[in-house]
């Protein structure tokens, strides 16, 4: 990674459908609008394993998904007759 800040729309180009680990992301309350791309990978597990290592020398650090969630799966309730 090259340390420069870049927008989450360009992550979003960059990185689709991955997890992303960013350094001193810029927030708006829960959306990420940016940051410093410090380790990607669709695995979101090596994610938060592998990237812990790169997080040293920032103050604040935050993981997205650089993607659209799947629609989840609905359960109904069943009854008993």
């Amino acid at each position: 990674m090259d340390n420069s800040y870049i927008t989450f729309d360009e992550i979003k180009r960059a990185y689709p459908e991955e997890w992303v680990l960013l350094g001193n992301p810029e927030m708006n309350n829960t959306t990420v609008l940016g940051g410093i791309v410090l380790y990607h990978s669709k695995d979101k597990k090596e994610v938060c394993y592998i990237g812990r290592d790169k997080t040293a020398a920032y103050s604040t650090i935050t993981i997205a998904f650089a993607g659209d969630f799947k629609q989840q799966r609905k359960i109904g309730i069943l009854k008993r007759i």
